[in-house]
């Protein structure tokens, strides 16, 4: 919570600025309508508030949270409505934490959670424009690594598919360029199995994805 507070208050800092440039660059907003084809590149945080339940250790399992770049390509069919593709993937430690043997590191794995959402922009024409989203997301695990350090011999998480719900803001900076603050939770959940299923994990992973970036509107 501290990290999205954090970021709340940068977006917050940024549009204040650019509010301050005047009516004159209010003027050269330029809107969003049907046809037009928007590219943004974001950095991200990614949050999992994961909740779990583990089999013989009991215990919980936790995901480490992580940075990385993200892009992803809109298309708005009509001027109100949109759907955007995003991509991005990142690495996560995987920690037990409580458990019967203590709280190991198990190992680590990297995701790609491409997700598709359908968007409402309620003010495309505005300088400052926001939007709300419902989507899908499907996630892979691979390159998995278990910690042969601790006696982890097997890592394996099964993919998973879940709900994305998204809002976020557009602000027209000049021209065709914006900034963008954006907010995704997705409710996920996965299987995971240590050394061969001998220990089991049930896990909803449930991530934050917070992004700031720019765009630009073809």
């Amino acid at each position: 919570m501290r990290k999205i507070l954090s970021v709340a208050m940068i977006v917050a800092a940024a549009t204040a600025v650019d509010a301050s440039q005047g009516t004159a660059a209010a003027q050269q907003a330029q809107g969003k309508k049907a046809g037009d084809l928007m590219l943004r590149l974001r950095g991200i945080g990614v949050i999992p508030d994961e909740s779990s339940s583990v089999s013989v250790i009991g215990g919980s399992i936790d995901a480490t949270n992580t940075a990385t770049p993200e892009f992803d390509i809109s298309y708005f069919f009509t001027d109100n409505f949109a759907v955007e593709l995003i991509a991005a993937a990142t690495k996560h430690d995987i920690k037990a934490k409580g458990t019967t043997i203590g709280s190991p590191t198990l190992g680590s794995t990297w995701l790609l959670p491409p997700t598709v959402t359908v968007q409402y922009h309620p003010m495309p024409r505005e300088r400052f424009s926001p939007y709300v989203g419902l989507g899908a997301n499907v996630s892979f695990f691979f390159d998995e690594k278990p910690n042969r350090g601790a006696g982890i011999t097997g890592l394996k998480i099964d993919n998973g598919v879940g709900v994305a719900l998204q809002a976020g803001i557009d602000v027209n900076i000049q021209g065709n360029w914006y900034a963008n603050f954006d907010v995704k939770k997705l409710f996920l959940n996965v299987d995971g199995k240590v050394n061969g299923g001998a220990i089991k994990a049930d896990v909803d992973l449930d991530p934050w994805i917070i992004g700031l970036g720019v765009g630009y509107k073809f």
